[in-house]
C-alpha cells in the first residue's frame, strides 16, 4: 500500500493508506490525499468582524464564519479544542454545505465577508479555495483567521482568493512554539511574510500568557520584527489569556501587563497596538497616530464611535488611515 506526503505545511506528514495526519482530517485514501471534511462544516455562525478580531478591515460589517473540525497545531491553552483537536468522523454536529450553499447563505444573512476561523482553516484548504472564489465572483471578501503554519506555495496559491487575515503570532520564540504549540516559529514568520507580498490585509495576534511569553524584551523584539518586515502600520492585538483546555494552571493575564506591553510595541515602533479581551480598555480603540484624535471607539465588539472620513482618514489632520475602509 502506498504512503501519501502531504506537502501542505511544514508537518510534511508522510501518511500509510487509511491514515490521517497530524490534523486528523487530511487522510490517504487509495493512495489520495482527501480532506474528509470538505463540505462538513461544524460550526457556522454570523459574527462581527471586530471577533475575528479585525479593526482596520470593514469594521462594523457582519461577516459569515464558518469552520470544520482539525487543526494542525495542539495549542495547550487551545479555546475551540472541541472543534480543533477532533477529526470530523468525531463531531456529534456536522452541517452539510458545498461552498455555493455557504455562500448564498452569507448573502442572506446581509454579509459582505465570509471568515474561514475558529479551528484552522490551512488543514481545510480545499474548502476555503473554492468557497473564497465563488465569494469573491458574487462581490463578497475572504477573511482568514489562522496560525499560519503553513508552506509559502500553497499559502501563495490561497493568497489569491483572501483579501483579509488576522494571524497568531504566538510568541517571538521557538521554543515556546515547540512546547506550547506543537509547531516551529519560522514558518509562520515566513507566511507572515507571505501574506505582505501577497497583498492581503495582515491584522496580528498574541495571546498574552503569563509566565510563558509575557516577556517586555521578546514582546520589543517582536514589535521590532513586524515593524522591519511587515511595516509599522500594521495592527498587532495583545489579547488577554484565559485558563482553558490543557493549561488551566495559569491564572487571567493582569490587565496591567497587556497595557504594559502595548506601551513596549509602541515604543518599538509599531503605530497600532490593541488590548483585546478586556471590555472597554482604552487600548481597544483607534487612534491616530499623528494627533491622537479618537478615530474608532469601542466597547468589546461594539463600535461606539466612528470618525473616520469618507475616505479613510483622519477627520482634524488628514492623515490616511492604512486599512480597507
Amino acid at each position: 500500500m502506498s504512503t501519501v506526503t502531504c506537502e501542505l505545511c511544514p508537518h510534511a506528514c508522510v501518511i500509510p493508506e487509511g491514515a490521517a495526519g497530524d490534523c486528523r482530517v487530511r487522510v490517504n485514501l487509495g493512495g489520495r490525499l482527501r480532506a474528509t471534511t470538505y463540505g462538513r462544516p461544524s460550526a457556522i455562525h454570523v459574527d462581527p468582524m471586530e471577533k475575528k478580531p479585525l479593526y482596520h478591515f470593514h469594521p462594523g460589517s457582519s461577516v459569515f464564519s464558518l469552520a470544520t473540525a482539525g487543526c494542525n497545531l495542539h495549542c495547550l491553552n487551545c479555546q475551540n479544542w472541541q472543534l480543533s483537536q477532533r477529526g470530523g468522523e468525531e463531531m456529534e454536529e456536522v452541517y452539510r454545505a458545498d461552498p455555493a450553499e455557504l455562500v448564498a447563505a452569507a448573502q442572506r444573512e446581509g454579509c459582505r465577508s465570509l471568515a474561514y476561523t475558529y479551528s484552522d482553516p490551512i488543514v481545510w484548504y480545499e474548502y476555503v479555495e473554492d468557497t473564497a472564489a465563488l465569494a469573491h465572483a458574487q462581490g463578497l471578501t475572504n477573511v482568514f483567521v489562522t496560525a499560519a503554519y503553513i508552506n509559502r506555495a500553497p499559502l501563495r496559491r490561497l493568497c489569491r482568493v483572501l483579501d483579509a487575515t488576522n494571524a497568531d503570532l504566538k510568541a517571538f520564540d521557538d521554543g515556546f512554539y515547540r512546547r506550547v504549540n506543537g509547531a516551529t516559529l519560522k514558518p509562520v514568520l515566513d507566511a507572515l511574510v507571505t501574506f505582505r507580498e501577497e497583498g492581503v490585509w495582515t491584522e496580528l495576534t498574541n495571546l498574552v500568557i503569563p509566565t510563558l511569553n509575557d516577556d517586555l524584551a521578546m514582546i520589543r523584539r517582536m514589535a521590532r520584527w513586524i515593524v522591519a518586515e511587515l511595516g509599522a502600520d500594521t495592527p498587532l492585538h495583545l489579547s488577554r489569556f484565559h485558563p482553558e483546555y490543557r493549561m488551566r494552571n495559569l491564572p487571567p493575564t493582569p490587565t496591567e501587563t497587556l497595557r504594559t506591553a502595548r506601551s513596549a510595541a509602541r515604543e518599538a515602533g509599531l503605530n497600532y497596538v490593541y488590548i483585546g479581551n478586556v471590555m472597554g480598555d482604552e487600548g481597544n480603540s483607534t487612534y491616530c497616530p499623528r494627533d491622537g484624535t479618537l478615530l474608532i471607539g469601542r466597547s468589546g465588539f461594539v463600535i461606539t464611535h466612528n470618525a473616520l472620513t469618507a475616505q479613510g482618514r483622519c477627520p482634524t489632520c488628514d492623515e490616511p488611515i492604512p486599512g480597507v475602509w
